[in-house]
């Protein structure tokens, strides 16, 4: 057997034969007869499932899912357990998180230009959270894995005749003679995660972000001048900060000036995928960067003490971070299921239709224990409602004893049509939604941890409004998702000025 690296032994899942019928799609594992309290990471496929997906040939599903079940984690269990203990910081309110990407990542997106506007429009966001917080900030990318999109139907109608929808890369193409789910795609992502997170890794250790030399990170197609003047101070305040640490001698190489952290996130929709790549670390490594998953205090936190592991389990190692949709968080579902055994921090999408005994019986099933900063909730409720459904939430959440990450998605509950049909987001209601977030946390005695943005760092032209003044007539321009629509780098940046700016008040 070679010799692994610092997270030696870690042991893949072993799938049984199936022998359900043709048409459905989890054919590598038996239906199991599981207690409510036994896991395995074939244990979702005794639970209904939603957003199923039925491929034709069922023999290159077992194939595919045998090769991905070969190949090795494209992260490691000792990062997750890293940002475990970052997302615990945020849940305490001692950083900020701040996560975004594209809302269907294509394969085509795995290319230089691409990943690097993404890493750098995410770094300038965090710069200027940074400064206007006063906090650290955690930065996760819906990047490196973010190819399944969940769908309200399953088929839509082109041209007078129905046809599967698109579901993202992972599963089907957009183009209509592609729509067919094709099990060849699942080991594509794989390959197509690992080298854009290779290329990530690469342009962070070659200094990409090193605030030594802030003023490499161009603005791009950011061209109001108010924001490219305050970007421009901000960096002028940190270049003198730096020049002045130089001077008197605190300035090295392992101050952590030269580069940050950027972990990767998707939703985990396709189950399959997840599981081929979820493996056991039987024993702990002994490495000096490894912290448990579960960090010890000596003080409790709503009154509950914290448990303490020494990180062996079960890692999803396809990305860092992985959540649940709104669509897909049924208590006694799959998804449910499959993610309550996982040592990964994990999401958890709540809209308008979460009730609140709802919401504290799944958080009590994903995290039993009550670990801080394990789970994450993402907030979607949309401008109008998040004034009635938000602080009813928080109060349930203290009470229960949880203590989570609160993330505001002002993206998903702000989408409308115009009247030709075409998706988009006012930015100003999704501006209006973080700031009643932030109003309402204070007013709760609680506060808003991060906030869940889907992005690009290019001149796309999907939401409108923002100072550029995007119109429904702009959207034409450079209209380019494949599914929902984005801030561009401008808008994003923008956002971000705003929101460190209620901080600064």
């Amino acid at each position: 057997m070679s010799k692994r690296s610092l997270e030696e032994p870690i042991e893949p899942p072993k799938l049984s034969e199936s022998g359900r019928a043709a048409a459905e799609i989890r054919v590598t594992t038996k239906r199991q007869k599981n207690s409510s309290s036994e896991w395995t990471p074939s244990s979702w496929t005794a639970k209904p499932i939603k957003q199923e997906v039925v491929y034709d040939d069922l023999a290159a599903v077992k194939k595919a899912l045998a090769k991905l079940e070969r190949l090795p984690p494209i992260v490691t269990p000792t990062e997750i357990v890293k940002l475990r203990k970052s997302l615990r910081d945020v849940a305490l309110g001692k950083a900020f998180l701040l996560q975004g990407g594209d809302c269907a990542e294509l394969f085509d997106y795995c290319e230089e230009t691409a990943i690097e506007s993404k890493i750098k429009l995410l770094l300038q966001m965090s710069l200027v959270l940074i400064w206007g917080a006063n906090k650290p900030v955690v930065r996760i990318a819906r990047m490196a894995g973010q190819y399944a999109k969940p769908r309200s139907s399953p088929t839509e109608m082109n041209e007078g005749k129905e046809i599967p929808s698109f579901r993202g890369d992972i599963l089907n193409g957009y183009a209509v003679e592609d729509r067919t789910p094709d099990p060849a795609r699942l080991v594509s992502a794989y390959h197509h995660s690992a080298a854009t997170l290779n290329f990530i890794r690469g342009s962070l250790a070659s200094g990409i972000a090193d605030l030594h030399s802030p003023l490499d990170w161009e603005l791009g197609h950011v061209k109001d001048e108010k924001i490219r003047a305050q970007y421009t101070r901000i960096v002028d305040s940190i270049t003198e900060s730096l020049r002045f640490m130089r001077t008197v001698g605190a300035d090295s190489s392992a101050s952590g000036l030269e580069t940050v952290d950027l972990y990767t996130s998707h939703e985990g929709l396709l189950l399959e995928y997840e599981q081929s790549l979820t493996r056991k670390l039987k024993h702990p490594p002994s490495h000096p960067s490894f912290v448990p998953a579960r960090i010890p205090s000596d003080q409790q936190v709503n009154g509950h003490q914290e448990s303490v592991s020494d990180g062996r389990g079960w890692y999803n190692t396809s990305a860092h971070f992985l959540w649940i949709g709104d669509r897909t968080r049924q208590l006694t579902g799959a998804h449910v299921e499959y993610f309550r055994g996982l040592e990964n921090p994990i999401g958890i999408k709540v809209g308008p239709t979460m009730t609140s005994p709802e919401l504290i019986a799944l958080l009590d099933v994903v995290n039993p224990s009550k670990d801080i900063g394990k789970i994450t909730l993402i907030t979607r409720y949309g401008e109008h409602k998040i004034a009635s459904l938000l602080a009813g939430h928080i109060e349930a959440v203290k009470g229960s004893g949880h203590v989570v990450v609160w993330q505001c998605d002002p993206m998903h509950g702000n989408t409308k049509s115009t009247p030709s049909g075409v998706k988009t987001r006012q930015f100003s209601s999704i501006l209006s939604e973080v700031s009643s977030a932030l109003k309402i946390h204070r007013e709760q005695g609680s506060f808003l941890g991060g906030v869940h943005l889907e992005l690009t760092g290019e001149a796309v032209t999907e939401c409108v409004g923002g100072s550029e003044g995007l119109t429904e007539g702009d959207l034409g321009v450079n209209y380019t998702t494949y599914c929902d629509p984005r801030l561009n780098e401008k808008q994003a940046l923008e956002l971000a000025f705003l929101v460190a700016g209620h901080y600064r008040d």
